[in-house]
């Protein structure tokens, strides 16, 4: 009598990158932060106490104060806040128009993507902070036009992430089956090609938002992104920068702010793509 073959059950475990856990646990707490600082902040970060000016990060102010005696803890708090927002919705922006015309230009070719893609040559002939700068310097400054300074920039990001991964996809069997079944060009483009590009289009916004996070923190610097009374990480640097001599801590609490936040996104970004990339992506 012999035994039956034994059937062993193994189960598959995606390994999820180590730069995706850093990256989310950094990004989380900046989030957290920001989400944190809507409802309390250690101290109203508008409260001016000149006698507490320029204290040293202290018990009472584990970040010190700056030139007005303004806790900087509650500063970078609530600045988070305006960060996040401004690279948030000026991604979403380029997520919203970009695709579709990435979509159209993969779709249609000819004439239209032609046009698509000079477009996107011609913003990408700009470096991104200089355009934001001459598009807020025109329109004004202000935390709305660096929103769209930057969601500009990031049109033509999106616009040839999408052409391009699209071009490949219509070469396929189920493309080409779609097609075959009389179905426009259009409708192809939301059914098939669409739900294949959202692990893509999710790992560049991720890398963009780190961009934007820099950009609006760069508009802030040479003043044109939020305005006083609103806290900027970007604006605290330029206040900064007079001081840093005796006062180092204004210049290293809104720098590390930034660092950590745009480490953070980028880590993340880079631990996306090793997830979703088959090629990357290791299981056990």
């Amino acid at each position: 009598m012999t035994d039956a073959p034994a059937v062993i059950a193994t189960k598959t475990r995606v390994r999820w990158p180590l730069s995706l856990i850093v990256g989310a646990s950094l990004t989380a707490v900046v989030l957290a932060t920001a989400l944190l600082a809507l409802a309390w902040t250690p101290y109203d970060v508008e409260a001016v106490d000149i006698a507490a000016k320029l204290t040293a990060p202290s018990a009472a102010h584990p970040f010190g104060t700056d030139h007005f005696g303004r806790d900087v803890l509650s500063m970078i708090m609530a600045g988070a806040q305006n960060s996040l927002v401004v690279a948030f919705v000026a991604v979403g922006i380029g997520v919203v128009i970009g695709t579709p015309l990435g979509l159209a230009a993969a779709a249609r070719g000819g004439w239209i993507d032609e046009l698509v893609m000079r477009g996107n040559d011609l913003i990408f002939a700009f470096p991104a902070l200089l355009l934001a700068v001459m598009i807020t310097a025109v329109m004004g400054p202000g935390a709305i036009n660096a929103i769209i300074a930057i969601g500009v920039f990031n049109i033509p990001v999106f616009t040839r992430v999408a052409r391009g991964a699209a071009q490949g996809l219509w070469t396929r069997e189920y493309v080409l089956a779609a097609r075959t079944a009389g179905k426009s060009k259009a409708l192809i483009s939301v059914q098939h090609i669409l739900p294949n590009l959202m692990s893509l289009l999710v790992v560049q916004a991720a890398i963009q938002f780190a961009v934007g996070i820099v950009a609006e923190a760069g508009l802030s610097y040479v003043g044109l992104g939020a305005q006083p009374p609103a806290p900027s990480w970007g604006r605290m640097l330029a206040e900064a920068q007079t001081m840093i001599g005796f006062a180092p801590w204004l210049a290293i609490m809104p720098g590390l702010a930034i660092f950590v936040t745009v480490l953070g996104l980028s880590l993340t970004g880079d631990g996306l793509r090793d997830l979703f990339d088959p090629r990357v992506r290791r299981e056990r």
